[in-house]
Formats: C-alpha cells, structure tokens, sequence
C-alpha cells in the first residue's frame, strides 16, 4: 500500500476505540477517532476517508441510523460495524443498511483489517 488511508472510527467505548485506533494505525491506516456522533458530524473528514469503522449502539442515534442519515446526504462511504451486542434483528438491519462487515466484539484484529482491505481492493477495481 503505497498511500496511507484515512480510516474513520466512531465508538462510545474509549477502551475500544483505542484498540481498533492501534490496529488500523500499526497496519499503515491513518485514523481519526470519535466518542459521539455529534463529534464526528462536526469534524471527520469524510471526504477524505477510505472507510468507516461504526459501533452500532451508540447514544442519541445508532450507527444504523447514523449511516442512514449519510446515504440520504449523499455520502457513501463504505461502513464496517461492529457491535457488542448479538441481535439478528440488529444484524439484518446493519447488512440492509449496507455495510461492507458486521463484527462483534471482541473481534479478531485481522477480520478487522480484512474488511478494510476489502474496501481498498473494491476501490482499486472500479
């Protein structure tokens, strides 16, 4: 990978964000990172960014509403979610949303990597 990618990550757990923060930034991602989702609708640069990296319960909107909000703004960035919680409503509802994963923490950090790549190489294909 010759260019750094900007990998977006939105999770109220600090402990979690900071691990997925350290895994994407040891595999050669640059990231920025968000506890709220007021917080990432006023400074993420989703212009620049390869994908994002969404927790699903979140408070005031979840991660599926969340992604609903972008699509209907025209920002269509790929989403990974991930979710602490096993639902298969929730589940259904975050592959009907779109995402490009649905993981459930704790999850391996190369299923995370994986899915990012995957993002890339779809990317480079088009």
């Amino acid at each position: 990978m010759g260019t750094r990618k900007l990998v977006i990550v939105v999770d109220d757990d600090p402990s979690i964000l900071r691990a997925v923060q350290r895994v994407l930034q040891v595999h050669g991602f640059d990231t920025e990172v968000f506890n709220t989702v007021e917080g990432f609708l006023e400074g993420a640069h989703l212009g620049e960014a390869t994908c994002l990296v969404l927790d699903i319960h979140l408070p005031r909107m979840s991660g599926i509403e969340l992604r609903h909000q972008l699509t209907r703004s025209g920002q269509a960035l790929p989403v990974i979610f991930i979710t602490a919680v096993e639902s298969e409503v929730t589940q259904k509802a975050a592959l009907e949303a779109g995402c490009v994963a649905y993981l459930h923490k704790p999850f391996p950090s190369g299923l995370l990597i994986e899915a990012v790549e995957t993002v890339i190489r779809k990317d480079n294909e088009r």
